[in-house]
C-alpha cells in the first residue's frame, strides 16, 4: 500500500515511512492513497477465527510490500496478548469489550502494534527513536504500557494538568525508563498542537528522529480496524443483518478506523459517532462547516477535543463530500447529566458498570434504536474503557466503585513523576533538545 499525506496528494510514502514520520511534513495526516477490496477475505473470517488469525491475515493483506506473513504473525503476536470481547447488554445492543488490554482501554491495541511495528523496523537500522504523544486520558497510558523498555525508542508524554483521572494520571507518569511525562499547563488542544508543532520544526528533526504514537500515526489507526473486523464475523455466527457501530468518539481515529474497515470489504448498516459537548463533528454533518474551536472539560474527559485530528483523513475518504459522509455516519451529542444517568441506571438495574465514555454511546444506541423500531437495528457499541480508570465519575453516578484490574490497582501505588511545563512550542522543543541531544 502507498499512503499519502491529507495535504499533499504528491507526498506518497510506504508504511515504515509513515509510521516514523508520524505527521507529515507538510502538516497533514498519512492515509491510504488507494483502498484494496478485502471483501473476499473478510467474508472468509468466521466467529471461529481468532482475533490474532484476523490481524495476522489482514496485516499480511494491507502491508505485504513490506512485511511478510511470518513478520506479520510475529508482530502480532508480540503485539496483542490479549483480545476483544462481544458480550450482550440487553436489548438490541452488544458490548464490544476493548479494555482487556494492559491499560484497560481501547487504545491498547493501536499502541502495542505501533510498539511491535517499530521495534521490527529499528532492529533493522541503526537509529533511535523518540515518539512524541499528546493525551487526553487514555492514549497516554496505553503508550506507556505498550512501549516501556522497548529497544531503540524513548517516549514523551505530553498531557494536560488537572484535566485527566488521577488513575489515568498515575497510569502515564509512574512508569518511568524510557517514558518520560510531562504536565502542561493547558488543554488538550495545547498539548496536540505543541506535538504538531515540533514535528515540523526542521532543527528538531534534524537532531532527533521524532514520531507520534497518537492516532494522528498510521501505526496506531490501522490495527484497530481489526477489531472491528473480528466483531463484525462473531456478529454474522448469529444474525445476516449488517451491524450499526457505535462509536465513542474524541479525535475521531478509532471511527476513522471503521470507515476504513468498511472501505475495504467490512458489511456495515452505517456507524454512530457519539460526543460530549465537545460537538465539532456532529456540527459539522448538520451544517457543512467544520469549525473547531476550544475544548471544554467533561465527565468523559478522554473525548474532550475541540479541534478532532481525524477530521483530515475522514474528509479525505469520503472526498470532502459532507453528504457523502453523512449516508454513513450519525452523530449524537450527550451531556454529562444524560452520562451520569446513563451509568447510574445500567448500575441499579443490572449491576453493570459503564466507565463515561462507553455510557455515550449507550445512550446513543438505545435512542437509534428507538428511532429506527422498524427496521429492528442491531447495535454494536465500542466499550472503550473498563469503568475501574474513572472511579471518580462511576462512585459520583452510582454511590460505589467498580472492583479495580489488578494491573490498575498496582499503578496507584507506584509514585507520580511528571515535568511541569508550559503550552508553548518553545517549551517542549527546550525539553526535547536538553534531554535527547
Amino acid at each position: 500500500m502507498i499512503f499519502a499525506s491529507t495535504r499533499d496528494p504528491g507526498d506518497q510514502v510506504d508504511f515504515a515511512t509513515a509510521v516514523f514520520r508520524g505527521l507529515a511534513p507538510g502538516g497533514g495526516l498519512y492515509h491510504p492513497l488507494q483502498q484494496p477490496d478485502l471483501s473476499g477475505v473478510i467474508a472468509g473470517f468466521t466467529a471461529q477465527s481468532s482475533f490474532n488469525e484476523i490481524a495476522t491475515e489482514l496485516c499480511y493483506r494491507l502491508l505485504g510490500d513490506e512485511l511478510s506473513r511470518s513478520q506479520s504473525r510475529a508482530i502480532v503476536e508480540r503485539a496483542f496478548e490479549f483480545s476483544p470481547r462481544l458480550a450482550p447488554l440487553g436489548g438490541a445492543i452488544q458490548l464490544l469489550e476493548l479494555f482487556h488490554g494492559p491499560s484497560c482501554a481501547f487504545k491498547d491495541f493501536g499502541a502495542s502494534f505501533l510498539a511491535a511495528c517499530m521495534e521490527h523496523f529499528l532492529s533493522h537500522r541503526d537509529r533511535h527513536a523518540v515518539i512524541l504523544t499528546a493525551t487526553s486520558g487514555d492514549t497516554g497510558s496505553a503508550v506507556a504500557q505498550a512501549f516501556h523498555g522497548r529497544d531503540n525508542i524513548s517516549v514523551v508524554i505530553l498531557y494536560p494538568s488537572g484535566r485527566v483521572s488521577p488513575l489515568q494520571e498515575k497510569q502515564l507518569t509512574t512508569v518511568g525508563g524510557n517514558v518520560s511525562a510531562l504536565e502542561v499547563r493547558g488543554s488538550f488542544d495545547d498539548c496536540q498542537r505543541m506535538v504538531k508543532e515540533a514535528f515540523v520544526d526542521r532543527e528538531l528533526n534534524r537532531q532527533l528522529v521524532l514520531t507520534s504514537a497518537n492516532s494522528i500515526n498510521l501505526g496506531r489507526l490501522l490495527p484497530q480496524s481489526f477489531y472491528y473486523i473480528w466483531a463484525a464475523a462473531q456478529w454474522r455466527a448469529v444474525s445476516r443483518q449488517a451491524p450499526v457501530f457505535c462509536v465513542p468518539s474524541g479525535n475521531f481515529g478509532n471511527l476513522t478506523a471503521g470507515v476504513l474497515a468498511w472501505r475495504w470489504g467490512m458489511r456495515v448498516e452505517r456507524f454512530l459517532a457519539t460526543t460530549n459537548a465537545n460537538d465539532v463533528i456532529p456540527e459539522y454533518l448538520t451544517s457543512g462547516v467544520f469549525t473547531p474551536r476550544p475544548s471544554v472539560q467533561t465527565l468523559s474527559n478522554a473525548m474532550d477535543v475541540g479541534n478532532p485530528s481525524n477530521f483530515e483523513r475522514l474528509s479525505a475518504l469520503f472526498g470532502a463530500d459532507v453528504e457523502a459522509m453523512r449516508r454513513c455516519i450519525e452523530a449524537a451529542v450527550i451531556s454529562d447529566a444524560e452520562t451520569l444517568a446513563t451509568i447510574e441506571r445500567y448500575y441499579s438495574r443490572s449491576g453493570i458498570y459503564l466507565d463515561p465514555h462507553t455510557a455515550t454511546g449507550v445512550l446513543a444506541a438505545e435512542r437509534y434504536c428507538q428511532q429506527h423500531t422498524r427496521t429492528d437495528p442491531a447495535v454494536i457499541c465500542l466499550a472503550t474503557a473498563h469503568p475501574g480508570k474513572f472511579l471518580e465519575v462511576v462512585e459520583q453516578a452510582t454511590g460505589t466503585r467498580p472492583m479495580l484490574p489488578a494491573q490498575l490497582a498496582a499503578s496507584l501505588e507506584r509514585p507520580k513523576r511528571a515535568t511541569a511545563v508550559e503550552s508553548s512550542a518553545a517549551a517542549l522543543k527546550q525539553y526535547l533538545l536538553g534531554t535527547f541531544a
